[in-house]
Parts: C-alpha cells; structure tokens; sequence
C-alpha cells in the first residue's frame, strides 16, 4: 500500500495537462493528447464566424455587389471611366468585371486585413495564448488552423462578389454578348468564362495580401499596424504601379495580377503578363507564410510581454520580402526580354487599328449597313505622341492616333481622329475627335436598346512584354 500510492500520484501527475508549454518551439507532447487539426481548424471557423464584423463581411459581399450592378445597369449614366463600365448596358457580364476592378483596388485589400492581419494579433489583446495552448498543445496546428480559418474566410468573401456582381447584372441585363478590349465581340459563354478565369486569377494577389497580413499579425502583435499592412502594402503597390516604372519592376510586384486580368479580353489573350502576375503572386504568398510560421515557432508564450518580437522579427520578416522583390524584379526582364516602359509607337498603332477594325463592324451592325470584314477594311493606325517627331513611349494623355480604312468599292480612304490617353499599365482610352458621323457621339439601336456610338469613345489596351520569338 505504501509503495502504490506514490506511483498512483506520479501516474496521475503525468497525465495531467501541463499549465502552459515552455515555448511555441518545445516539444508537442504525446500524439494522443494533441488535438486533431480539424478541431482546431472547426474551432477558429466558429470563432472567426461568430463575430460580428465577419458576418457583416459576408452579409456585404453576398448582397451589396448584385444591388450594385442591378441599379447601375438601369441608370442612364454608367462608369464610363472604369474598364467595362460602358458596357453595363448591353451585357450582364460588364458587371461583375467592373466590381472585380473596384475590390482589386480597395475591396480586397481591406477584406484581408480584417481578415487574416488580426487572426494572431487578437489573441494578443486578449490573453488567450497560454488557454489555447494548453487546449491544443500543438503550436504548428495552431498555426495551421488560423491560416486555414483565414483562407477559407476570404475565399467565402470573394466568392460573395463574384457570384453577387453576376446575378446582379445577368438578372438586371441579361446573358448576353460582351465587347471585349479589342473591340471584338465575346460570345456570352466565352464572355462568362473569362469573367470566371479573371475572378480566379485574383485569388493569387489576395493570397499574397492575406500572407502579408499573417506575417505583420504575427511579427507586430497587438499593435494596429499588423492590421492594416496588407491595406498599406496593396497602397504601395497601387502608387507603384502609377508611376513610370520599368515593365519588368511593374511584372514583379504581388498585386500585378489585379491588373493583368484585362488581357483576358483580347483577341489573342495576353497570357504572358497574367501567368507572370500569379506566379509572382503565389510566390509571396509561400514566402510570407513561411516567415510567418518560423516567427510563430520562435515566441516564448510563457512570457506575457513577449507580444512584440522586436527588431530580429522586423528583420526576419522585412529583408526575406524585400530581397524577393529585388530577385523577381532582375529575373521578370531576363526571362521576358523586357525593357522600358513596354508602350511604344508600334503597338499603340496596332492595337488602336484592331479595336477600331472590330468597332467598325459593330457599328456596321447596328446601323444596318453592309457587312465588311476586318481583312478588307484594312484599317491602320498612325500615332504620335506631345506633336514630337523621334519615336514616342511610355505613357500620357497626349496621345493622337489617326486611324484609315478602306471600304469595297470606294477608292477613297476613311479617316478618323482620336485622342488617347495611355496609362502606364497599357490601358488606354480613345476619344472620338471627328468626322463627327464615324467617331461623333449620336446614339445607335441596339438590342439592349438605345447606346452611345460604339465608334466614340472606346478602352483598349496594350501589350507591354515583347511577342515571343518564333520558333
């Protein structure tokens, strides 16, 4: 009797739950007594859900895009000054690409602040550390959970804008065909797929955002500042990508692919800079995570204070990023070939040629006029840029293209005059400066109803890596 009852109390002493473990880096204990990560991940999904801000979150983005576009699609004025925004009228595919422009610029920027730069951070202004801990007794499925909790999350979000933003115009316009930025015609389930493909590819830049927003929730404990990085990184970006940066820097920021998405509306599709912009997307994704798992392993939980890593993790977490925005912006023009600003004379002229040529037939089409292919129009461009006569680049609103065209059976030439302005992410707008009947602003039948002149004002845009060499 003497001799059992220490060894009860040292049995029962060994399979009582420690009060904290010594650190995230200490051993995880016995495989039975970890909690499975499935638990832990259902576990921070119901936390997560249950607040208040993320079920605001998802009411929004399941409901205010289709109201959007709904009661923009039947106004007379529509957001002509947006990609697609001019076409809301005539297609229900115009829509949802309209808000994917507006949350790459600022919906989902925020969505992944609030979402994935407070996951770690809260528990910090809590004090909850030490009882989750002891709850799961596995940092690395802690960590596992709360970034799975946090993907799953967005992935909900953004699927309430896509999926909202579509009903909304389809139920509103209609399935119907979409002008594209080459000014040729999708069919309706061409248009639908790239619209889908073009939502999917801005997963890659959210992804990124949300793995910066572990990274800062992680290395910035309680402090705002973890919350609003990846809002201030996608700010930075946004800048960046308005200034006359070289083509290949412009390729090897995370957020290109936000913009990319347009070359999925051109006849051929520019593939190669959306394919850069993922890549680069998903490589900052990767990365970021990983430093926000290595910093994670490294905190003393024991220690209350030890909130804040300090410099080391400031450092452990900056100089990663920062030297693999040096490495992508070398490797993007060496294996691309490109240079400069990427928009020269060339391909203005080429792509304003196209759109016209294809905006030709429309109008063609709308007038009941003859029909005319883009081979016998012959339709050509000259371009010049601030009245210079050596060569124009880059980007600018002084732009003025004189498109000419020939129709069978007339020997003389058409002629039209358009001014552009060209930004520096190869996006351009033509307007119509005369003959007032070719490019003039008059409205036109359409089975969408009465619409703007096709010929008066027009986006397109330009491709700015270099065609692959042949062969």
């Amino acid at each position: 009797m003497t001799t059992s009852a220490p060894a009860s109390a040292s049995s029962s002493s060994s399979s009582a739950p420690s009060s904290a473990p010594s650190g995230a880096g200490a051993e995880d204990g016995p495989e039975e007594r970890r909690v499975p990560l499935f638990r832990a991940f259902r576990f921070e999904l119901v936390k997560v859900v249950s607040q208040w801000r993320t079920r605001l979150l998802l009411l929004v983005c399941w409901i205010a895009p289709g109201l959007f576009v709904a009661a923009v699609s039947r106004q007379s004025t529509l957001p002509s000054d947006t990609l697609f925004g001019r076409w809301m009228l005539a297609t229900g595919w115009a829509g949802p690409l309209v808000v994917l422009g507006f949350a790459g610029v600022w919906a989902l920027p925020l969505l992944t602040s609030v979402v994935a730069g407070d996951v770690f951070a809260a528990e910090d202004r809590l004090g909850t550390w030490r009882h989750l801990l002891v709850a799961v007794r596995s940092p690395r499925r802690i960590f596992a959970a709360k970034a799975l909790t946090s993907l799953v999350v967005l992935l909900l979000l953004v699927a309430g804008l896509a999926c909202s933003s579509a009903a909304g115009g389809l139920l509103a316009v209609g399935h119907r065909p979409l002008v594209g930025l080459d000014g040729g015609l999708l069919a309706p389930g061409d248009a639908a797929g790239r619209t889908l493909l073009a939502w999917l590819c801005a997963l890659a830049p959210t992804l990124a955002l949300a793995a910066i927003g572990l990274l800062g929730s992680v290395a910035l404990g309680r402090s705002p500042m973890g919350l609003l990085l990846p809002a201030l990184v996608a700010l930075v970006m946004q800048l960046a990508q308005m200034l006359p940066l070289p083509v290949g820097v412009r390729l090897a920021l995370p957020g290109y692919a936000f913009i990319s998405w347009n070359g999925l509306f051109t006849g051929p599709a520019q593939t190669r800079p959306l394919l850069i912009g993922v890549v680069v997307a998903l490589v900052w994704a990767v990365v970021a995570t990983a430093l926000a798992y290595a910093l994670f392993l490294r905190r003393d939980f024991t220690n209350p204070a030890d909130d804040v890593p300090g410099r080391r993790a400031v450092a452990l977490g900056v100089l990663p990023l920062a030297a693999l925005l040096v490495v992508t912006a070398v490797a993007v023009p060496a294996a691309t070939g490109a240079t400069g600003s990427g928009i020269d004379r060339a391909k203005v002229q080429r792509s304003v040629a196209t759109a016209f040529a294809h905006l030709y037939r429309l109008q063609t089409e709308q007038l009941n006029r003859p029909d005319v292919t883009e081979e016998r129009l012959r339709a050509t461009a000259a371009c010049e840029k601030g009245g210079s006569g050596a060569d124009p680049q880059g980007a600018g609103n002084d732009w003025r293209c004189v498109v000419s065209w020939h129709l069978p059976g007339v020997e003389a030439a058409g002629t039209a005059v358009y001014q552009l302005d060209v930004t520096a992410d190869g996006r351009f707008v033509a307007d119509g400066d005369g003959p007032k009947e070719v490019n003039g602003y008059f409205l036109v039948r359409t089975p969408a109803g009465d619409a703007p002149n096709p010929l008066w004002q027009f986006d397109g845009g330009v491709e700015l890596l270099p065609a692959t060499p042949k062969g």
